[in-house]
């Protein structure tokens, strides 16, 4: 008697296999911890914090000089008459 190959049950549990083993090792992968300095963090958020005051302040120097600027070129002229 002659003995056949199963070759599509083997392929099955070679992938079974394969991704029971992908599994695991996502399951236990644990992320790399790294060094943090907490302190300059702190410092950054302090730094972002009183920056936004000093924008404000940039803004409305800004704002008033554009305003003074508009209102030197809205300055009515002498329009010609034109003759009826």
């Amino acid at each position: 008697m002659a003995v056949t190959r199963l070759e599509r049950k083997g392929r099955k549990n070679k992938n079974v296999a394969k991704n029971r083993v992908a599994t695991i090792q996502r399951l236990s992968f644990v992320p790399v911890i790294k060094n943090v300095d907490v302190d300059a963090i702190k410092k950054e958020f302090d730094a972002k914090k009183a920056e936004p005051a000093v924008k404000a302040e940039k803004v409305e120097k800004t704002v008033a000089e554009k305003a003074k600027k508009n209102a030197k070129a809205q300055k009515p002229s002498k329009a010609k008459k034109s003759a009826e």
